[in-house]
């Protein structure tokens, strides 16, 4: 994949890659020169309601439940410092500098679409603090998913006002004055309207959504790759992989998975050992022979959700906003739905492809049914307890992705004294599934190590040239079968090597690309 180093923020859609890029690679954004000129072209609009004696929502009015306050003209700016500083009321741990970017790109691109009615310097101060690593500290709470992002979304803005806690481009916690000033930029003062504009977007949820999209792409894969690897060391058959079978059923997520597994376990000498006539076992448990119907769900949920993550990327989300004909109308763009929705459909995808997952494992620690491996894969059974607890660990993450897939986008909590009274949730199901995604990397990973280490055991038979990849990538820092010792640092390691796609790229360099699809990250 090329690797991004600039993104021009226009009008235009923004790539999901580009999210990514800046979120997580650091790359510069700068506006484009249509993006400069539709944004003038809206703030002259902004700019003569303020002045005009029709009373103009957020212009000059209040906010909310108080949207009938009118607020004169010598008290308007003060309106926009009072908004971001009464909204800036997060709580909670603080969120990763990769979400925070990524939320704000993508404010900043709604900026630049000129719907928002905000002053092209503006935009330029977010992209200038983007592009000197300044990161507004915001926090777990804060965000009902609906009216917008509004507590994160005001942390942000209130760091380009000069206030608040951020931290440098090092890293270091200081003050946003501090911060601005080391970097040779001056904090805004808003003018009419811009405090609404910067914090009215579902942009946390929305760039959650695009990362744990780019991490599922890995994960899913790996997930193949390691029912591949489990099919063998537990003398499965790849039968069930055939073509014509999987066609039968032209789910197009369940044809991929059953691609990458029949490439995984190409040549096999291990699933060739036991072939043929004399295997008595009609099938193999629904953990493996039904590893790419489950996976394959999984990823045609990821390709819906991609879906919905390109449409809101081609969005212009505030209340109110100027709309191409010159009118300034207030709409429900920003209720947070269309996002919650698919990040609790993640979160279940998450749970359930990690749940068979831990069943492979434990059956190839089974001495009962894993065909001729010792208990627990350990060297000594009975002074040794091998991988038993690492199951015990993939069993525990299993559970919490359980309760993680329990939606939050059913539930509605009425806010703004009832102005406000059906809300999304959007963050809270974002910031889930992102705890769901990790879990399933470290399910993932204590599979293949298991499997690996099976692999290894039923030696002399050779494993697919695919699987026998990975397990020398594992070697190279984990050691091999033998003795109990300190497992912690190996599932940290493996799960290290499952999310960075060090597992996936030790398997293409034997297959040739697996991870083609027609998705947004292609």
């Amino acid at each position: 994949m090329q690797v991004t180093t600039s993104v021009e923020l226009s009008p235009q859609p923004l790539l999901p890659a580009e999210v990514v890029a800046v979120a997580r690679g650091d790359a510069q954004v700068r506006l484009a020169a249509d993006a400069v000129a539709h944004m003038a072209t809206s703030r002259a609009i902004i700019d003569a309601l303020a002045t005009a004696d029709t009373p103009a929502y957020g212009i000059s009015t209040g906010f909310g439940a108080l949207a009938t306050v009118h607020i004169a003209p010598e008290q308007r700016a003060q309106l926009q410092r009072s908004l971001i500083r009464s909204h800036a009321a997060g709580a909670g741990p603080e969120v990763e500098r990769e979400v925070v970017r990524a939320t704000m790109l993508l404010r900043l691109h709604t900026l630049a679409t000129g719907r928002t009615g905000v002053r092209p310097s503006t935009a330029e101060a977010y992209a200038a603090m983007l592009n000197a690593g300044i990161t507004p500290i915001i926090h777990e709470y804060g965000s009902l998913g609906c009216s917008g992002d509004l507590a994160p979304l005001a942390h942000i803005a209130l760091a380009v006002m000069g206030e608040g806690t951020v931290r440098d481009g090092s890293g270091q916690q200081c003050s946003a004055a501090d911060a601005l000033a080391a970097a040779g930029l001056k904090p805004v003062v808003l003018a009419e309207k811009e405090g609404l504009a910067l914090i009215n977007g579902t942009d946390g949820m929305l760039g959650m959504l695009v990362l744990a999209l780019a991490d599922l792409e890995v994960l899913l894969t790996s997930a193949d790759i390691a029912a591949a690897m489990s099919i063998e060391a537990l003398l499965g058959t790849d039968a069930v992989l055939a073509a014509g079978l999987i066609a039968m059923r032209p789910h197009p997520g369940q044809i991929r998975s059953a691609e990458i597994m029949r490439a995984v376990l190409s040549g096999s000498p291990m699933v060739a050992s036991h072939s043929g006539p004399d295997d008595t076992r009609v099938q193999d448990a629904y953990s493996l022979r039904c590893a790419p119907q489950v996976h394959g769900a999984a990823r045609d949920t990821m390709e819906h959700a991609a879906r919905v993550a390109s449409w809101e990327l081609a969005s212009a989300i505030d209340n109110p906003v100027v709309t191409i004909d010159g009118d300034v109308a207030s709409n429900g763009n920003f209720h947070g739905a269309p996002v919650g929705y698919v990040l609790d459909f993640l979160a279940i995808a998450c749970a359930d492809v990690a749940s068979m997952s831990e069943r492979r494992t434990d059956r190839m620690l089974d001495q009962h049914r894993s065909h001729g491996l010792p208990p627990f894969l350990a060297h000594d059974a009975g002074v040794d307890s091998g991988h038993m607890i690492a199951q015990y660990t993939a069993a525990g993450i299993v559970h919490d992705l359980k309760r993680l897939a329990a939606p939050a986008s059913v539930d509605s909590i009425p806010s703004s004294a009832m102005q406000e009274d059906h809300v999304s949730m959007g963050w809270s199901a974002a910031r889930k599934l992102r705890k769901s995604v990790d879990g399933l990397a470290t399910v993932v990973a204590i599979e293949v190590m298991t499997a690996a280490r099976a692999l290894e055991i039923r030696a002399p038979v050779a494993s697919a040239d695919a699987t026998n990849a990975v397990t020398a990538l594992l070697r190279h820092q984990i050691p091999g079968p033998g003795s109990d010792r300190f497992l912690a640092p190996e599932i940290a390691i493996a799960t290290d090597l499952v999310r960075s796609g060090a597992v996936l790229a030790a398997v293409e360099a034997v297959t040739g690309p697996l991870n083609v699809r027609e998705g947004i990250f292609s």
